[in-house]
């Protein structure tokens, strides 16, 4: 066990040195280095998180659109969807025909009125 903890320390190390390398770390002053891995955290600390909170919707999200793109739409659901329109335009239609009633009950009685004046 111990082992492999001696050489996950040493990768460790060595990915650390090739970083200081790399960036030019090693010739800052220990603020500009506390400020350089305090931003360095900042970035991967973020990913991570946005990996973990974003990630699964987007898989999902891609996963649907290719089902979609594969399987088309249910039928069932346009079927649905007709029905609705037909019996929404049912009702629009009777409630017409009920309010043109209305309105000429009212014309009637208005002619009536205006007559008698």
């Amino acid at each position: 066990m111990s082992s492999y903890l001696e050489a996950f320390s040493k990768w460790f190390k060595l990915k650390i040195y090739q970083l200081e390398v790399t960036m030019s770390v090693y010739i800052f002053t220990p603020i500009e280095k506390f400020i350089f891995y305090s931003v360095l955290f900042l970035l991967v600390s973020l990913t991570f998180i946005a990996t973990f909170l974003y990630l699964p919707h987007h898989v999902q999200f891609i996963a649907r659109r290719a089902w979609f793109y594969m399987h088309g739409d249910a039928q069932d659901s346009l079927l649905d969807v007709v029905h609705n329109a037909v019996t929404v335009t049912k009702s629009a239609l009777l409630g017409s025909e009920k309010t043109v009633e209305a309105l000429g009950r009212a014309a009637d009685a208005t002619m009536g009125i205006v007559r008698e004046l």
